[in-house]
C-alpha cells in the first residue's frame, strides 16, 4: 500500500475518533503495519485532530533512536504486531462511556441489536494496580488477545485496545462498543430513577 495514502487514512480516522471523544489532545495511539517488521504510529507530540506527516513516524521492530519520538504506546503496538499476524492496524482509545462502564462492571453484555450482533459480550480486564501497568502492558495485552481469541480488549479505568486487518472494521467495532456502553448506562440510570 502507498504510504502516503496510508498516512491520509490514519489522519482521517484519527480526526473522526477525536471528534467522537475517543482520543484526547495527547491521549491515545493509532498505528498501521507497513511491512513485516515496520509500522507507522503517531508521535508522542501528536494532536489527533491534526495528524499530518510530522505526527506520524515509521518504526522498525528493532528499536533505534526513532522510538524516543514515538507514542508511549509504541512498545504495546510492536508486541501486538510481532505476535499476531492478522493485526494490520492497532488502536488505543479511551471512549468515555466504555471506560466509565468498565469502572463498575466485570463484563459488557450489550442489550442493543448492533452491539449484540457485532460484538457480543466482552469481559473487562482488570489491570490490578496502575503503578506498574506500562511495564506489564506490552506482554499482557498481546497475551490477552491471543488467549481470548478476540480483537478488542476493554481495560478497567484505562481504555480500549483493538486491532484488525481492516481499519474501518476496527473503527466500526469501537463505535458500536461505545454506543452499546452508552445505552447500558442510560438504561441503568432509567432503572435507578424508577426506584427513586
Amino acid at each position: 500500500m502507498n504510504k502516503q495514502h496510508l498516512k491520509d487514512k490514519l489522519s482521517s480516522l484519527a480526526l473522526s475518533m477525536f471528534r467522537k471523544d475517543f482520543f484526547g489532545i495527547y491521549h491515545g495511539s493509532l498505528s498501521a503495519k507497513t511491512e513485516s517488521s515496520r509500522f507507522l504510529i503517531n508521535t508522542k507530540e501528536a494532536v489527533f485532530d491534526a495528524i499530518d506527516n510530522n505526527s506520524l513516524i515509521e518504526l522498525y521492530f528493532k528499536k533505534d533512536y526513532r522510538w524516543k519520538q514515538a507514542s508511549i504506546d509504541a512498545s504495546i503496538h510492536h508486541s501486538i504486531y510481532s505476535q499476531i499476524s492478522e493485526a494490520k492496524f492497532v488502536c488505543f482509545s479511551m471512549p468515555q462511556f466504555t471506560t466509565a462502564y468498565s469502572l463498575n462492571h466485570n463484563i459488557i453484555v450489550p442489550k442493543d441489536y448492533f452491539g449484540h450482533k457485532e460484538i457480543g459480550s466482552i469481559e473487562i480486564f482488570d489491570p490490578k494496580q496502575f503503578e506498574d501497568w506500562y511495564e506489564r502492558a506490552q506482554s499482557e495485552i498481546a497475551y490477552y488477545f491471543q488467549t481470548n481469541k478476540t480483537n478488542i480488549m476493554v481495560i478497567r479505568g484505562y481504555g480500549v485496545y483493538a486491532y484488525s486487518r481492516d481499519m474501518h472494521e476496527m473503527a466500526k467495532q469501537l463505535a458500536i462498543l461505545e454506543k452499546s456502553c452508552r445505552l447500558l448506562m442510560l438504561d441503568n440510570d432509567a432503572a435507578n430513577c424508577e426506584f427513586d
